[in-house]
């Protein structure tokens, strides 16, 4: 595993290139299969009428719209709500963005992704937009007026907050979970849970991962384990040193608590996942599995 972390990448990337060949009748098979997927899920789709709603209030092109969400994707990550709001309030026109927010570069690394959710295509962003998103910005407001991309930007964000976070609770997300369409699919449920720094932080996140799993196991029985939702567990969330250097105290420390977790788990009749973590760290993973 550790050789393979350090491998040369156009190495490895050819290897895996090959790995991943299909025959022009497997690859015909899984488009179709993929077509037939997307076009059901579109056709019954009743909570697109947000993104849609969103571009046609808003009187928005794709490129624009594309724009505003990576704005508001980059105000999310704004640490200091204060600032995001004074941003988004009094500045738009002449912020100092790259400051609060980095580089373009990092700006639009979900551009893509925005352009599929707002209009179900790849949106392909001018380079003039890239290279200077502020001048792009600037020439919005100028179109559409200060405060109409002030409200945009925040409805831009509340957009986000629903498609990515199923509840700020784990009871408000097992309630949306069972909602119209979201109930033909099966949740492995995250506590967002951030790296542990400290000993309380590793408790206060272990304590929320029993909370979650009891709370989960309430809404039971299930069929079985595939058909329960399950808790996916980030394991540098319950314990502060989750490294290398330190293996021999996460054996002795993380891995009763994993065990814990799982036993909890299975007596609640639900999965558990646990998440990937950085890739020197992989090894470490599978030691505690």
């Amino acid at each position: 595993m550790t050789a393979a972390w350090s491998r040369d990448e156009t190495e490895a990337v050819n290897e895996l290139l090959n790995q991943a060949s299909m025959t022009p009748a497997e690859r015909e098979a899984v488009l179709a299969r993929a077509s037939e997927l997307v076009a059901r899920v579109r056709a019954k789709a009743d909570n697109q009428s947000a993104v849609e709603s969103f571009m046609r209030e808003y009187d928005l092109s794709s490129e624009e719209g594309v724009l505003l969400m990576c704005v508001a994707e980059a105000l999310l990550r704004v640490p200091d709500s204060e600032t995001a709001d004074k941003l988004i309030r009094d500045k738009l026109g002449e912020a100092n963005w790259k400051k609060h927010v980095g580089a373009s570069e990092s700006l639009f690394v979900n551009a893509s992704t925005w352009g599929l959710m707002l209009t179900g295509s790849l949106v392909q962003l001018a380079e003039e937009t890239r290279s200077n998103f502020v001048g792009a910005l600037r020439r919005l407001v100028g179109r559409a007026g200060e405060p109409v991309i002030r409200l945009a930007v925040r409805q831009a964000m509340r957009i986000m907050g629903y498609q990515f976070v199923m509840g700020r609770t784990i009871k408000e997300a097992q309630d949306r979970s069972v909602q119209k369409e979201n109930a033909a699919y099966r949740y492995s449920y995250d506590m967002l849970g951030e790296a542990a720094l400290t000993a309380h932080d590793a408790e206060r996140y272990m304590q929320a991962y029993r909370d979650a799993i009891l709370a989960l196991g309430k809404r039971g029985p299930w069929k079985d384990v595939l058909d329960a939702p399950s808790i996916s567990v980030k394991l540098s969330a319950i314990h502060p040193r989750y490294d290398v250097a330190n293996r021999a105290r996460v054996h002795a420390e993380l891995t009763p608590r994993v065990l814990e977790l799982a036993q909890m788990a299975k007596a609640q009749g639900i999965g558990m996942t646990v998440d990937a973590e950085e890739a020197d760290r992989l090894e470490l993973s599978l030691d505690v599995l």
